[in-house]
């Protein structure tokens, strides 16, 4: 059983190498470090959250690439 914490913190490090990307790449692109500040700040709650929900429906609906229950028991 995964837990919802391990999603939660899961989504949160993920972001952290995300939104580092996208400020590098959007201070590089415009020629504006500012501009890449709050394009990279804006970004990491609008997609903290997509992540999240996107975990939780795999989690619940994704059946790719898993096990059926009977195996997980025997294993």
């Amino acid at each position: 059983m995964v837990s919802y914490k391990r999603h939660l913190f899961k989504t949160i490090s993920w972001r952290a190498v995300g939104t580092l990307d996208t400020i590098i790449l959007s201070g590089v692109i415009t020629g504006s470090w500012g501009t890449g500040l709050v394009i990279g700040g804006v970004e990491v709650f609008t997609k903290m959250i997509l992540y999240y929900l996107h975990e939780r429906v795999w989690y619940k609906y994704i059946r790719l690439g898993l096990w059926p229950k009977e195996k997980q028991k025997k294993q």
